[in-house]
């Protein structure tokens, strides 16, 4: 058994396979950027930009810890391009609402994870 069975799929193939699937399980309107994590094997760099008139950007470190379940780290969250308090009730409830959006994508691509693209 090797270390890190988790994971059967190159992370450039992971992060786009993400960045396919993440958009289509927002809010419409809703933009999303998926990039590998360079310095974590496993790992993406999830950037959303929120609809409507907000103008709030969150980028999120996503890392699996198995084929099916990530941890998921709120890195920074902005509005019109300025870093804002992440405590608030409305930047707490996009957060929750994005991070359950973020590990369905996870479950939506256990398949593909798991398995590996042969």
């Amino acid at each position: 058994m090797h270390r890190d069975e988790s994971i059967q799929i190159d992370q450039a193939q992971l992060a786009a396979a993400w960045q396919q699937t993440l958009p289509c399980l927002l809010d419409a309107g809703d933009k999303a950027t998926v990039l590998p994590d360079e310095g974590v094997p496993n790992g993406l760099r999830i950037h959303i930009d929120t609809a409507g008139r907000q103008l709030y950007s969150f980028d999120f470190q996503c890392k699996y810890v198995d084929s099916r379940e990530v941890r998921l780290d709120l890195v920074d969250v902005e509005r019109d391009g300025r870093t804002v308090d992440e405590r608030t009730p409305i930047i707490q409830e996009l957060t929750q609402n994005y991070a359950r959006h973020i590990h369905e994508c996870a479950q939506a691509l256990h398949d593909l994870t798991h398995h590996g693209s042969q």
